[in-house]
């Protein structure tokens, strides 16, 4: 199958792609180019077709009999808050909210802002979004009020679907009210959220009532309760964006990568299948959030297209205890578990105690997702949680690539703990040296794809340029991952990390540009710069150099309230582990940092600095290496 992916895509993925539903067929199957010096970069996939990728999560099913199917396996931050949801009500809910969406004005076309909990409500708006070709733009609930309304500008939402709070765990995430300051930071920068709606999933658990802003804010049960029970798909292009989402990158400001109904449809449905075995009675558990793409692709359309019955849970791993995941897998007999090495790690350190209370013995699948897997974490996933016997599908892929681009396949793929091993269909990698030379046989470098795939992302939103200099300019007629590789001499590809100022932490990608933008601006900050440290649980913790205004006292309060700072522009998930105050940093004579010092010097690696004669004052080096503070 791999061979015919990559060398006949056409006899390949035609009979994949017409297992779901076209109103018209597609003219062309493929056409793309990955040359800027050929013309401007271009990818299409099923072009000319009609489809709507709601109509094939919830319609197609429904129409063949399956409406009685689960479609989710609800559970809340409380072990007793549970419900189970079917394809059939699914269908109807979805049609409701999308006749709610129209009567707020939302259009073809029109994006529409979600910032949400990991709730049923949140599914419901996302696919009414697609059932009527508006874009959704999903906003991890984790970001803060600045990091929102930044996002909300970006696409021009004039709609905000959110949510009163949330609880993870004891503590209640205050959503409405973030979101509240978000929308006025809009209007003050002018731009108006018209309308929003709001999900009460707290209800009276909240420690306050809800601020409803009279003409702008409406509940969501309300509009639903009230609006007609059918509003047939819209018959969109293949072509036409089903969603965009905001990822950082090696410069300040967020890109909306955007996807589009039919590849990623295609894409993201046909690799669910296969990278977890999916069978028509399986039961699916993925951990992810929703608000990031592991959670659209993997907890939402991906599933959804496949008919597949998943659990979907809004709590946290370690609450009430840490055997919340196992008791779960047990209740449901779950075939096929998804989740990030940092959740892992976390767990292994309760020992083998919490998993060995439940019985484990259905899970066949066991996957990660969100970085690489360390070997040590792999073997214990592997021995304690699949008993020896299932497989562990370490998955690498990107927000951009919409779905797996290379992952073992469970009973076929010979598994190496720490290795994301071969490629999906259709996805040819190749490792490039610096100079764009390929290599070939054992090697490292920088990984590269060289052919396009269905489920890639077309652009940035509103903003082409800037795909193709971030993808396209480094290496010409390949995308680049903006990740390092090493391939072994069976072909294995085991992903060594960021070629480019982006670090991983708990699974969260973010640019350092993006981080020091926003420490720079407290008043007190003069100048920052971020690398990635080594973390035994997280696996990249922020070490965050700041250089304050002078007369500001660099004391632990300080040190407080810069975290703080970040808590409040990016999200509690950015907090830094480190901050190292400094009076200066190592530049060149020409002012560039000179972050490979940054960094040895945060990894403990002083004897490896290299020169550092080039420095404009060389003498900064020893100060940052006699006042660095201990990662604790």
């Amino acid at each position: 199958m791999y061979e015919q992916s990559i060398n006949d895509p056409v006899p390949f993925w035609t009979p994949i792609a017409k297992q779901f539903h076209w109103e018209e067929p597609w003219t062309t199957l493929h056409a793309s180019n990955f040359d800027r010096n050929a013309g401007p970069v271009s990818i299409k996939w099923f072009d000319g077709a009609k489809t709507n990728i709601c109509y094939n999560c919830l319609d197609r099913h429904v129409l063949n009999g399956h409406g009685d199917r689960v479609a989710f396996f609800w559970f809340g931050n409380e072990p007793a808050d549970a419900r189970t949801v079917t394809y059939s009500q699914m269908l109807e809910r979805v049609q409701r909210f999308a006749n709610v969406l129209k009567a707020l004005g939302i259009k073809k076309g029109d994006t529409v802002a979600i910032y949400m909990p990991m709730i049923v409500d949140l599914v419901v708006a996302m696919l009414a979004c697609a059932r009527i070709g508006a874009p959704h733009s999903i906003i991890f609930g984790g970001f803060s009020a600045e990091a929102l309304s930044e996002r909300i500008m970006d696409a021009r939402s004039s709609v905000l679907v959110t949510a009163d709070g949330a609880f993870r765990g004891t503590k209640f995430i205050d959503l409405k009210s973030i979101a509240d300051t978000a929308m006025e930071k809009c209007k003050t920068r002018g731009f108006e959220v018209t309308h929003c709606v709001v999900s009460l999933n707290s209800g009276d658990k909240a420690p306050h009532s809800v601020n409803m802003v009279q003409g702008r804010d409406q509940f969501f049960h309300e509009l639903e309760a009230t609006a007609e029970l059918e509003c047939p798909a819209l018959w969109v292009d293949a072509e036409d964006i089903l969603f965009l989402l905001y990822t950082s990158g090696s410069t300040g400001r967020p890109k909306g990568v955007v996807h589009t109904h039919g590849g990623y449809m295609v894409w993201t449905a046909t690799t669910f299948k296969y990278t977890f075995d999916y069978h028509p009675s399986d039961v699916y558990f993925c951990t992810a959030d929703i608000g990031w793409i592991t959670g659209h692709s993997y907890i939402a359309y991906g599933p959804l297209l496949n008919c597949a019955t998943s659990v979907m849970f809004e709590g946290i791993p370690t609450y009430p205890e840490a055997d919340r995941y196992w008791a779960i897998v047990e209740k449901y007999k779950v075939n096929s578990f998804y989740t990030a090495p940092t959740a892992i790690r976390s767990l292994q350190r309760f020992g083998e105690e919490m998993p060995k209370r439940h019985d484990l013995s259905s899970l066949r699948v066991l996957g990660s997702v969100g970085e690489p897997i360390n070997p040590e974490a792999w073997i214990w996933y592997h021995d304690v949680i699949g008993n020896k016997r299932a497989s562990v599908v370490d998955t690498y892929w990107q927000t951009e690539t919409g779905g797996h681009v290379i992952t073992p396949l469970p009973g076929c793929t010979p598994m190496k703990p720490g290795s994301a091993s071969l490629p999906m269909f259709g996805i040819v990698p190749a490792i490039l040296d610096k100079a764009g030379e390929e290599l070939s046989g054992k090697a490292e470098g920088y990984l590269v794809i060289k052919q396009s795939w269905p489920g890639q992302m077309r652009t940035v939103f509103g903003n082409h340029e800037r795909f193709e200099l971030t993808y396209f300019s480094q290496f010409s007629g390949a995308y680049c991952t903006g990740d390092g590789a090493h391939r072994d001499e069976h072909g294995y590809s085991w992903i060594t990390g960021r070629t480019d100022d982006v670090i991983t932490v708990s699974g969260h990608r973010m640019g350092t540009a993006e981080l020091e933008s926003a420490m720079t601006t407290h008043p007190d900050v003069a100048e920052s710069a971020i690398v990635g440290v080594p973390h035994e649980i997280k696996g990249e913790g922020i070490h965050a150099y700041v250089i304050t205004n002078p007369g500001v006292e660099t004391d632990v309060s300080k040190e407080k309230e810069l975290k703080m700072h970040i808590r409040q522009e990016i999200g509690a998930f950015a907090t830094p582990d480190v901050i190292h105050f400094t009076s200066g940093l190592p530049k060149t004579r020409s002012g560039k940092i000179m972050r490979r010092i940054l960094r040895k010097i945060a990894h403990y690696e002083e004897d490896s600095l290299g020169d550092i004669s080039t420095l404009a004052d060389p003498s900064v080096v020893q100060e940052l290496i006699d006042s660095r503070p201990k990662l604790q």
